[in-house]
């Protein structure tokens, strides 16, 4: 019989990358989706790859009706939980509406998990869990605490799922990344979000097709090679595969695990891979740097291997020509089959 998982706001960046990757493993996937930071038209990417479209609901996780509408219609073996309000900056002006959104949505899925008995998941997790201080490359055993609501939001759902763990029915495995970047190599799913970008990669190719002005480098006065913030990188689609290793390895278990390249790029190094794949002369501003930004973020993906037998695969240069790719068939409106 087939395996049948939900997936939460898998019309999002992410999660649209993942049912992919698990329908082609042989998994069927549920989605729900409220669609606040998100498009019905990331279905038809979906379909696009897959030649046909995977079960959509939209609805709220907050929504413990609209949870067990959908429950009630499958025999569901775990859940794949990427559902969540998601950009550092805005959450430190909305701390409320995180909270309630982020774990809040999250008490109502476990809830409505425990009352069909469907006590497997994977959670989308954050480095922004880990305290500030660390110093990276970080590992799962550091210590953790957060500097802005968004990385609280994610260290308390985190909490709420080692507790669950500890009943001894539950099996979870949080994964922390960070910078997930770029598209699926057929150019028919990516990170288009709406509005102004939050995320750096999306905002370089911004500039680049002339939709916005000029990429602004939060402060160029870091101890880094040239003075600017360093992150991990990681390709969207060795992040889902990360998801799907860590799906086949649950257990009876709560066991926190790093996915990343091990490596970091910063943010003049990107802008210069921009400018190299895409061929554009991306203009940039130095400005002040913003207070919940550290100087360099990466961490040790040593667990993630041991555990799991993943470890990145794609290159940065790899990544960046499947966004633009991506991107270029989104401004001509490209929508033919590969």
């Amino acid at each position: 019989m087939q395996t049948t998982l939900l997936l939460t706001w898998a019309t999002g960046y992410i999660g649209s990358h993942a049912v992919v990757a698990f329908e082609q493993a042989g998994y069927k996937t549920v989605i729900i989706d409220n669609l606040s930071n998100s498009s019905k038209d990331s279905l038809d990417g979906i379909e696009h790859i897959l030649w046909y479209k995977p079960d959509f609901f939209e609805g709220d996780i907050r929504d413990k009706d609209f949870l067990r509408s959908v429950f009630s219609r499958y025999t569901f073996d775990g859940v794949i939980h990427f559902a969540g309000l998601k950009a550092v900056g805005e959450s430190c002006t909305l701390p409320l509406h995180y909270h309630d959104n982020n774990i809040g949505g999250s008490i109502a899925l476990f809830q409505v998990m425990e009352e069909y008995s469907v006590r497997k998941i994977v959670f989308s997790s954050s480095a922004t869990v880990y305290r500030a201080d660390n110093i990276s490359p970080l590992t799962e055993d550091m210590p953790l605490g957060t500097t802005n609501p968004y990385g609280t939001t994610k260290l308390v759902i985190e909490e709420l799922l080692e507790d669950l763990a500890r009943l001894g029915t539950w099996s979870v495995i949080p994964l922390r990344y960070f910078n997930p970047i770029w598209a699926h190599p057929s150019g028919h799913i990516g990170e288009l979000p709406n509005g102004i970008p939050n995320n750096l990669l999306p905002y370089v190719l911004d500039v680049a097709i002339g939709k916005r002005k000029k990429v602004s480098v939060y402060g160029d006065d870091y101890p880094t090679h040239d003075g600017t913030g360093v992150r991990d990188y990681i390709d969207v689609c060795d992040l889902v595969d990360a998801h799907l290793a860590a799906y086949k390895h649950l257990a009876l278990w709560y066991t926190p695990i790093n996915i990343w390249t091990g490596k970091g790029s910063s943010v003049l190094d990107m802008i210069s891979l921009v400018e190299k794949v895409t061929g554009v002369t991306v203009p940039y501003e130095i400005t002040t740097r913003r207070p919940w930004d550290l100087a360099t973020c990466f961490a040790s993906a040593t667990r993630a291997r041991e555990l799991l037998g993943w470890q990145a695969t794609r290159t940065l240069e790899t990544s960046l020509e499947n966004g633009w790719k991506f991107l270029q068939n989104q401004l001509k409106g490209y929508s033919e089959p590969v």
